[in-house]
């Protein structure tokens, strides 16, 4: 098992950030120290990845120089150093969002490709084996709800549709995740931009046309985000969140009719946390069909944040 990460921080946004790596042969149990596998000049954030049918890994990530935006910057030397040292060249070069790939376990790794879009989980994969991204993307100044498609096994990427969002919604929505289930639907999910309680409820479309269009943005019952999705072996899906108003953690929910209802009644707490510093949880179905879901969230007061896992049954 796989996991990707951006680490190496001194703060939530600072610019340190990179892509690191950590590896499991034992389901979660116990796990490799982390290798960095991309360091752009700038802040590499929201590391996401997935190992296609031809067995590529495709990590996605976006960078940034928000840090020179952040109330700390003021007084940081050392961020004022690494912001002066970024030339125009590191900056246009940089600047994006992107994917790349590994045909060798993550051994090695290609140049990377730009995406429109970003989202903090990265692609999936069809069932046709496309992959589908579904993301945050700036076409023409416009920022919109993207679907992303590559036909070459993450070579290339082209823009095939987008989520229509009501004006009421289209408030700082995005960080969306995806899955396909049984019949081929496809079921994406949105952390809304609200600071009310009311807004922090997940929102979701579906896609009937493998992408290409998608219903209305409308609300659920499931409060957390961002979402992270997947279809079990029986076909239920799965999304996972974190919960940044009391109780505080790490909580997943399930659907047994592809997204038309979901089961917020019946929500399970993976982990619980003495603070709102935490989240964006990623599962994985093992072999005995058991799910490991892991997030980010401080372990002990007092401790920086820290990568954390449950195993856990239906």
């Amino acid at each position: 098992m796989l996991v990707v990460f951006s680490g190496d921080r001194e703060e939530h946004i600072c610019p340190w950030g990179k892509t690191g790596l950590v590896r499991s042969s034992d389901e979660g149990e116990t796990w490799t120290d982390p290798v960095v596998i991309r360091d752009t000049p700038l802040d590499d954030r929201d590391a996401g990845i997935i190992q296609t049918q031809r067995g590529t890994l495709v990590v996605s990530w976006f960078t940034s120089v928000a840090f020179e935006n952040q109330p700390e910057f003021e007084n940081n030397e050392s961020w004022q150093r690494q912001a002066a040292a970024l030339t125009p060249a590191d900056r246009e070069r940089w600047t994006g969002r992107w994917t790349h790939r590994s045909e060798d376990g993550g051994a090695t790794w290609e140049e990377p490709v730009r995406t429109q879009g970003s989202a903090p989980h990265g692609p999936i994969q069809l069932r046709d084996g496309r992959l589908l991204y579904l993301g945050t993307c700036f076409v023409e100044g416009e920022r919109i709800m993207g679907a992303e498609e590559s036909t070459d096994d993450g070579r290339s990427w082209q823009l095939i549709g987008s989520v229509p969002v009501p004006d009421y919604m289209n408030y700082g929505m995005g960080e969306p995740h995806l899955a396909e289930a049984d019949s081929g639907r496809i079921v994406g999910m949105f952390r809304s931009g609200a600071t009310d309680d009311v807004g922090r409820y997940l929102l979701q479309s579906e896609s009937d046309d493998g992408g290409r269009t998608w219903t209305h943005v409308h609300p659920t019952q499931i409060l957390g985000y961002p979402p992270h999705l997947i279809s079990l072996a029986d076909g239920t899906l799965l999304v996972a969140y974190g919960r940044r108003v009391p109780p505080f953690g790490e909580w997943a929910c399930v659907s047994r009719d592809e997204g038309t209802s979901w089961d917020a009644a019946e929500e399970v707490l993976l982990a619980g946390s003495a603070n709102d510093d935490l989240g964006y949880p990623a599962s994985a179905q093992l072999e005995d069909g058991s799910i490991l879901t892991i997030y980010y969230q401080v372990d002990r007061a007092g401790e920086p944040t820290c990568l954390m896992g449950t195993k856990w049954h239906l």
